[in-house]
């Protein structure tokens, strides 16, 4: 389920890249960037060359642009996949597991929650996608994003319980477009779930973040994914934001009439997070 195409064009890393800061967030390490006001956050999952990859922090801060906060955490402690010198790719595979990535979400989740956010949308780059779906399953989170997955399987799509994207490549051995479009009938079986599923043309695994930044059409195929990606949680997580300002209206010219059925001092189920679970 691993193989080269999950180690070309590694990043060169570098732990001062990117216009936020790391701070500690649920027990991992984590770069965060955008206002610390908002109320709608996107969590970021990296691929095996970790959260200190320059191409990932410049999306973390595009995104963080349009008015989410933002949390790229290391799943990793330290010890992203490293080709030259490291350790052999199954062996590292097996000392980083997905299952103990999704674990180690659900403290980063309830730390970004502690902090006033009431919708979170999550994206997942090649290992991380795996980490999102099993996310996804569970309503951890309100709406999610899988780019170029590894890992994932149809029966893994059929258990998504929140909106999905999914945004494969058309050069791809790890999932291949014969499987994305398998991902997209699961889907399309789910009514209850909102999802999009496109497959790039022309483009690798990795495309997204593991792009030369001096190839022209490489940026513009990656610069298309991650304006797929905004317009996603845009769509989903503001939807929670209208739900739950349109529930409070209500509520407020409902209040003095009949305040023995409403009462807006009692009422939870206006909130962001509960409004933003429905698609």
């Amino acid at each position: 389920m691993s193989g080269p195409q999950c180690c070309a064009n590694p990043p060169t890393l570098n732990p001062n890249s990117g216009a936020g800061h790391v701070e500690k967030l649920g027990g991992l390490n984590t770069y965060v960037t955008g206002s610390p006001d908002s109320k709608l956050a996107v969590l970021l999952i990296s691929d095996i060359h970790g959260y200190e990859a320059p191409n990932l922090r410049k999306l973390a801060d595009k995104v963080a642009a349009a008015g989410f906060y933002v949390a790229v955490p290391d799943f990793f402690h330290g010890d992203p996949y490293v080709a030259d010198g490291g350790k052999p790719l199954q062996e590292w595979i097996k000392d980083h597991g997905v299952d103990k990535g999704f674990e180690e979400a659900k403290p980063v989740i309830q730390a970004l929650k502690s902090k006033g956010i009431t919708a979170i949308g999550a994206a997942g780059f090649c290992w991380g996608a795996k980490v999102i779906v099993q996310l996804a399953k569970r309503e951890f989170i309100q709406a999610a994003v899988l780019l170029h997955p590894s890992f994932v399987t149809v029966d893994d799509i059929k258990g998504v319980e929140v909106p999905l994207s999914i945004l494969g490549a058309e050069i791809d051995r790890l999932s291949p477009p014969a499987l994305v479009k398998e991902f997209e009938e699961a889907l399309n079986a789910k009514s209850e779930v909102d999802s999009f599923v496109k497959i790039f043309p022309k483009v690798a695994h990795g495309w997204t973040v593991r792009y030369n930044v001096e190839d022209e059409s490489a940026v513009k195929a990656a610069e298309e994914a991650h304006r797929n990606l905004l317009e996603w949680f845009a769509k989903l997580l503001l939807k929670g934001v209208c739900c739950a300002l349109l529930m409070l209206l209500l509520l407020l010219f409902l209040d003095p009439i009949f305040p023995e059925i409403f009462s807006l001092e009692d009422a939870e189920f206006w909130k962001i997070d509960q409004c933003a679970t429905k698609s």
